[in-house]
């Protein structure tokens, strides 16, 4: 059935800037060799067979990488690296194929401050990860193995040359909406710029990078020169995750219970459609087919559900093509891979495997049960690793 727009609302922003994609994670390669290394670098051999049915046979773990101090909240791919952050604010570097450690950074050794990460992204040379105290950092990457500076801090955003920049014209504040659960500050005035809270999202594509907030807001930043750019409210909960397909249209999902598609105008981002809406679901993770202009989504009801997006931007409309009950309990992130695989995990404490179909369906092909709950609680929300990158099938 297609769904239908939604009316356009206004709302505040700034200036222009290039049109965004999103930088969703792909299956890494693991091969038996990795497994092997175990005495030269923090991995443990995992080859146990999964058990439980659903082919859980044709299945198996590769390895475990442990070298954090906290629960891990997001992985990332940087080149030949995939990188791992936990709630200890600490970012390890794994260099593939072997996943042998290449670097730590973050931290309080590099003056990152309380709170953990929450959200990884990559782009030409750069690392970007999201804070919990509602700043974004970003990080030049070098290829020194064993070097203090491989993953260098440059910035956090915004930058105080924005922020001087701003702070004494009346318009560049904006009223901070109560965070979650209700609260005092309710007439706390912050500059546009900042987020007010928590940052849990964040993708980037030809030259400018999103970040999702518990404050409701999505905001975009020029790559080129780390200024921020537009401040979109774009929900009446906090925003779990953000992605693009390859046209440029950006999708928004959040605990209000809606999964959201924008626009961008000449001046600032509209809003094109509203793909669900649904009470007392919290939208946790989304993903998004590029090739076939598809974005499925994972809720808080255990379910995932899959559009088709129809037509031109200028007069698009989506099609839904699954809605599928793959949990027992939240889906908390998702993942496909290369070829027409799916991947889901949740809160309860497994990971699906699913066939992607050609008309946008999903089948199950399997199921693999964590070793632990593979989640982090924090503020009602729930971020969780992408176990895609630990997941084989066998020849």
């Amino acid at each position: 059935m297609d769904v239908p727009l939604l009316p356009r609302p206004t709302f505040l922003s700034s200036s222009s800037f290039s049109s965004f994609g999103s930088n969703s994670s792909s299956s890494s390669s693991f091969s038996d060799a990795a497994a092997s290394t175990a005495d030269a670098s923090p991995m443990t051999s995992a080859l146990s067979r999964g058990g439980g049915g659903g082919g859980n046979d044709q299945w198996k773990a590769l390895a475990v990488l442990r070298d954090h101090p906290g629960s891990v909240t997001c992985l990332s791919l940087c080149g030949e690296f995939l990188l791992s952050a936990s709630t200890g604010a600490d970012i390890v570097a794994w260099q593939q194929p072997d996943l042998r450690r290449f670097a730590r950074f973050g931290g309080h050794h590099h003056g990152v401050g309380e709170g953990s990460v929450k959200a990884l992204a990559a782009s030409g040379g750069r690392v970007f990860s999201a804070h919990q105290d509602g700043r974004v950092r970003v990080w030049r990457v070098s290829r020194r193995p064993g070097s203090e500076n491989a993953f260098k801090l440059v910035a956090a955003l915004p930058t105080p040359r924005d922020v001087l920049g701003r702070i004494f014209r009346q318009a560049s504040y904006d009223a901070v909406h109560p965070a979650r659960g209700g609260g005092g500050h309710r007439h706390r005035r912050r500059l546009w710029i900042e987020h007010a809270d928590s940052i849990s999202c964040l993708a980037v594509h030809d030259g400018a990078l999103y970040s999702g907030s518990w404050d409701r807001t999505l905001k975009v930043w020029r790559v080129a020169d780390l200024k921020c750019v537009e401040s979109i409210r774009a929900h009446d909960d906090a925003v779990n995750a953000v992605a693009a397909d390859s046209t440029g249209v950006i999708y928004s999902a959040s605990a209000d219970g809606k999964v959201k598609a924008w626009e961008k105008g000449k001046a600032a981002h509209f809003l094109q459609g509203v793909l669900v809406a649904r009470d007392g679901v919290s939208w946790n993770a989304l993903v998004v087919v590029t090739a076939d202009r598809r974005v499925y989504a994972a809720g808080s009801d255990g379910h995932v559900i899959g559009w088709d997006r129809l037509g031109s931007k200028a007069a698009a409309r989506w099609t839904l093509v699954c809605d599928v009950k793959a949990h027992d309990m939240a889906v908390l992130c998702l993942s496909v891979t290369a070829g027409d695989m799916l991947c889901t995990g949740s809160a309860d404490k497994t990971i699906g495997l699913w066939r992607r179909h050609a008309g946008g369906e999903i089948t199950k092909l399997g199921v693999q049960r964590a070793r632990g709950a593979c989640q982090m609680p924090a503020g009602g929300l729930v971020q969780s690793q992408q176990w895609v990158h630990g997941v084989q099938r066998e020849p």
